[in-house]
This record gives C-alpha cells, sequence and structure tokens, in this order.
C-alpha cells in the first residue's frame, strides 16, 4: 500500500516580493509617464527628434527620482527598526515586569494556558537577545530588514522606470513623423500595459483580466488627457 503524501496541487509561493514590488513601482510609471509625455508633445509638435530629446531627459530623470524614492523609504524602513529595537533593549532592562507582562499577554491572545504563558515567557526571557527579537517581531510585526534593501530598491525601481519607458518612446526612435509614431506607440505600450497589468495582479491576486484591463485604462487615460491638453493650448 502506497503510505506517501501525494499533493493534488502545486503551491505557489513569492519568495521575492520586496524585488517584486520595486519592478511593479518602475514599470508602472515608466511605461505611464513617458507614454503620457510622448503623446502630448505627439499633439504639439511634428517631429519626433524632439519628443525624442524630451523622453530620453524625462526618463534619465524619471529614474533617478523614482530610485532615490526607494533609496529614501529603505533607508526609513532600517532607520525605524533601529529605533524599535534600542527601545525594545531599554525597556527590558528598564521595565522588565512589563515586557514580561507583555510576551505572557501575546502567548494567552493565541490561546495557551496560563501555565504554559509561564513556562514560554519564563524560557524565551532566559535569552535578552532572542527576546527582543521575539517582540520585534510579534509585538510590533516588525521584521529585520535587508541592510542593503535601500540600494537594491533605487537599482530595481530606477532600471524598471527606464525599460518601462523605453516602450513608448522607441517608435519615435525610427519614425519622423510624431503623430505616425504616435500611433505604434499606442498600440506597444497598450499591449505592454495589458501584459504587465496582467502579470501584476496574477502575482497579487487580483483577477488577472481585471488588473490588466485597470492598469491598460490608466495609461490610456493620462496619455489622451496630455494628448488633449497640448491640441488645446496648440490651438
Amino acid at each position: 500500500m502506497d503510505t506517501h503524501l501525494h499533493h493534488s496541487h502545486n503551491e505557489l509561493h513569492l519568495k521575492s516580493s520586496d524585488m517584486i514590488k520595486d519592478i511593479v513601482i518602475g514599470m508602472s510609471d515608466g511605461l505611464t509617464v513617458p507614454f503620457a509625455l510622448a503623446a502630448g508633445l505627439s499633439g504639439a509638435v511634428a517631429s519626433s527628434n524632439i519628443i525624442v530629446i524630451a523622453g530620453i531627459a524625462e526618463i534619465a530623470a524619471g529614474s533617478i527620482a523614482m530610485g532615490l524614492g526607494g533609496y529614501l523609504a529603505g533607508k526609513t524602513e532600517q532607520d525605524h527598526y533601529k529605533s524599535e529595537l534600542k527601545r525594545e533593549f531599554d525597556e527590558i532592562e528598564n521595565v522588565r515586569d512589563k515586557e514580561i507582562e507583555e510576551t505572557k499577554h501575546f502567548f494567552a491572545s493565541i490561546g495557551l494556558s496560563e501555565d504554559i504563558q509561564n513556562k514560554a515567557t519564563e524560557e524565551i526571557a532566559k535569552d535578552k537577545d532572542r527576546w527582543v527579537d521575539f517582540m520585534m517581531k510579534y509585538e510590533l510585526g516588525l521584521e529585520k530588514p535587508d541592510p542593503k534593501r535601500a540600494t537594491k530598491s533605487a537599482v530595481n525601481i530606477g532600471i524598471s522606470y527606464i525599460i518601462g519607458g523605453i516602450i513608448p518612446l522607441s517608435p519615435y526612435f525610427f519614425i519622423d513623423d510624431s503623430l505616425r509614431a504616435l500611433t505604434f506607440s499606442i498600440f506597444t505600450t497598450l499591449i505592454s500595459l495589458f501584459s504587465f497589468g496582467y502579470f501584476k495582479s496574477k502575482i497579487t491576486g487580483v483577477n488577472p483580466l481585471m488588473g490588466a484591463i485597470r492598469v491598460t485604462l490608466i495609461g490610456a487615460a493620462a496619455a489622451s488627457t496630455a494628448f488633449a491638453v497640448a491640441k488645446l493650448f496648440q490651438g
């Protein structure tokens, strides 16, 4: 008789959620902002050269700004963790009884009996470092951040922004007439937005089709608005 356990499905786990979050941030803005800029300029100028120059400048500035934002967010997370870590060490030293009660309260909240609460608290309080790590994770809900997280985030977001921005701009490199280039830009960018929205929704558990349509409509609305405003001012 076969006594082995058989799984009826494969479990998919998101192991690099931080990296994927960075890519989503960079790509979503990278696809949308340069697309809107190119569409707006196409409504005002006939030459693609001006749009290419403006687009490259925007992608360079945007990738740096977005990357810096990711870096600062990562540094803020690290600074916050260090501040709370110091506070927890101080509280264990100076208000030990209060920390013991908070630890017991956590064990009570997960359904342990009072006797087990006391034993578990006594055991974990023997090691100060382990106790602080426990309180950081279960009292404050803070995981120790990757010390390289800020730099990784900046690079991931910046590169993703550049990749996303090149897609709507690429037709202007090869087509001199801006309106004709815009036609190809719309086609390639909307397909990219749809694919990106589908992928993003798929990995985050949202309805992929609805997510893809939502992202595509946002990008299309931004580009249409920019084009209409440019035509309005030109007129």
